[in-house]
């Protein structure tokens, strides 16, 4: 039989491209395994041991200054201790001597009006007139500030910017703040989980005799009061322009039209506001402009009991807005108005 010839369909060339494409293939994927992979492995513990050192020497960097500051603050405190102690040994002194000169005044006047006439009196009247004249050059005492410890020398904006700093970021796991639906104003609706507030122009149907609602400024409590402690949270206002958030006690009115309804209109409010362009701080109707560069997408509220302080913070830019100091005698709530869009816990 005649030999059977085999054809191929595939071209030489074209197979001895192929294998040529398929060396280089290789070639790259070897280059890449045995030089790129381990120039990025090195790479990236190099990157990663700089970022430790970083971490490291920004740390060092934040304790030494704020064991500087440790440092200062105590001696403030000690030197107005020591301030405030010596005024009040020197009243001590001051007083115990007036008391002395009053005592033997008296002695004195009872001597007189003891052992002499009228006749003797009248002979005695100018020596009796010059010696009670020494008591009417003492004053009765008087309340002092020298004589109380002054708080403010402990004030730093170091410790307060990084203290506050310290509180809002360690947030996370901590007991979640809702907003108590039964106050809700006829003006806001409340999302699912409590924590979103969307304002309407339109009122909603709700029972207005409930003596916790709001029931014409757009007005909401938090479920729950704090009474102790150093409380925080955060509120994205990202989405509106016409809001107020801060603290205030259960007494705040909740019916009316009037302005003390309103909050920080009153005494027992205290809030950070935002109107358009326009952001204040307001408390017993008395506002405080607060001068802000741009709008924060979040501000957390910080309330310190012990330090009688209610804070206002930018998150994200890690700025003080404004801090407000007064001593809070009663348990506070959470209290949020929305009069554009919405904002959210």
């Amino acid at each position: 039989p005649s030999p059977v010839s085999i054809t191929c369909s595939v071209p030489q060339d074209k197979l001895v491209d192929r294998c040529e494409q398929l060396q280089l293939q290789s070639a790259a994927i070897a280059r890449h395994v045995d030089e790129v992979l381990p120039a990025k492995d090195q790479a990236v513990l190099n990157a990663a041991n700089a970022a430790r050192e970083l971490v490291i020497q920004r740390l060092l960097f934040v304790g030494k200054a704020c064991e500087n500051e440790e440092q200062r603050l105590l001696e403030e405190v000690h030197t107005e201790e020591e301030r405030a102690h010596q005024s009040i040994l020197t009243q001590q002194v001051h007083w115990t001597e007036a008391l002395q000169k009053l005592g033997a005044l008296r002695t004195y006047l009872v001597d007189m009006i003891t052992n002499l006439d009228d006749q003797g009196l009248l002979h005695a009247e100018q020596e009796i007139f010059e010696r009670t004249e020494v008591a009417e050059g003492i004053l009765e005492p008087q309340e002092s500030l020298k004589l109380n410890f002054n708080q403010s020398c402990v004030q730093s904006p170091l410790l307060h910017r990084l203290w506050a700093s310290a509180v809002l970021c360690c947030l996370a796991g901590s007991q979640e703040i809702h907003i108590d639906e039964k106050t809700l104003s006829p003006h806001l609706s409340l999302s699912e989980d409590k924590r979103t507030l969307t304002f309407s122009p339109k009122k909603a149907k709700v029972d207005l005799d409930c003596p916790e609602r709001f029931d014409h400024w757009p007005n909401a409590l938090a479920t729950a009061a704090f009474s102790s402690g150093v409380c925080a949270w955060k509120v994205g206002v990202e989405q509106s322009c016409a809001y107020k958030l801060g603290v205030c006690y259960s007494s705040v009115p909740r019916k009316g039209s009037a302005n003390e309804g309103r909050l920080g209109f009153n005494a027992v409010s205290w809030v950070f506001s935002r109107y358009d362009k326009e952001f204040r701080f307001l408390h017993a109707g008395q506002p405080q402009p607060v001068e802000l560069i741009k709008a924060p997408a979040q501000i957390g509220v910080l309330v310190d009991f012990a330090g009688g302080e209610v804070l206002f913070y930018d998150p994200d830019s890690c700025t003080i807005l404004f801090s407000h100091r007064e001593a809070l005698v009663e348990p506070v709530y959470p209290v949020f108005a929305v009069a554009h869009q919405s904002i959210s816990l």
